[in-house]
């Protein structure tokens, strides 16, 4: 299941996880630091936007800002097969709301064209609620729905998603 919290926390509980989990804090720890280009990137984004920066591995960040989703039924559960999230909020909040993909039923599977599965509505998921600095990792076995509003109330939030792509287990 995910795995949450500070930047300090969630990196220590990805200790061991494969080179790009240091690419993506770093990266998500320059979106925090005044000057840096990550974040003069991230602040200069109007509501709706978003860009893609390589970050190298494979992996990329998808720096965005938007208003969170009220009410929750307007947003959808998702997951991907192909790389792990890491969703970091650099301002605002948000709920992120997390299930194990086996409890739930696929309404649309755009893999491998697109690394995305849509799931059905679950009223039985996990409630994270992230602030500013706060981050989630989020596995392919992870359904989540993010970018839901905080009390039903839409509010302003800049945050980076690093998609890593995801390494094979060896047998």
């Amino acid at each position: 299941m995910a795995i949450f919290g500070s930047l300090k926390t969630v990196r220590a509980q990805t200790k061991g996880r494969d080179t790009n989990y240091a690419a993506a804090f770093a990266y998500i720890t320059e979106c925090t630091k005044s000057g840096a280009a990550a974040h003069k990137l991230i602040n200069s984004l109007a509501i709706g936007d978003n860009e893609r920066v390589d970050i190298g591995g494979g992996a990329f960040a998808l720096p965005q800002v938007y208003m969170t989703k009220a009410p929750r039924e307007t947003g959808f559960f998702e997951s991907h097969l192909a790389h792990v999230d890491v969703q970091a909020i650099i301002s605002g909040e948000e709920i992120i709301e997390v299930a194990d993909t086996a409890d739930l039923k696929v309404t649309e599977n755009l893999t491998p064209g697109k690394d995305l599965i849509k799931y059905a509505m679950h009223d039985k998921a996990a409630l994270l609620r992230l602030h500013a600095g706060e981050l989630a990792v989020l596995d392919p076995t992870d359904a989540h729905m993010p970018c839901i509003a905080v009390d039903g109330k839409p509010a302003l939030v800049r945050k980076v998603v690093v998609k890593i792509p995801v390494v094979p287990t060896p047998l």
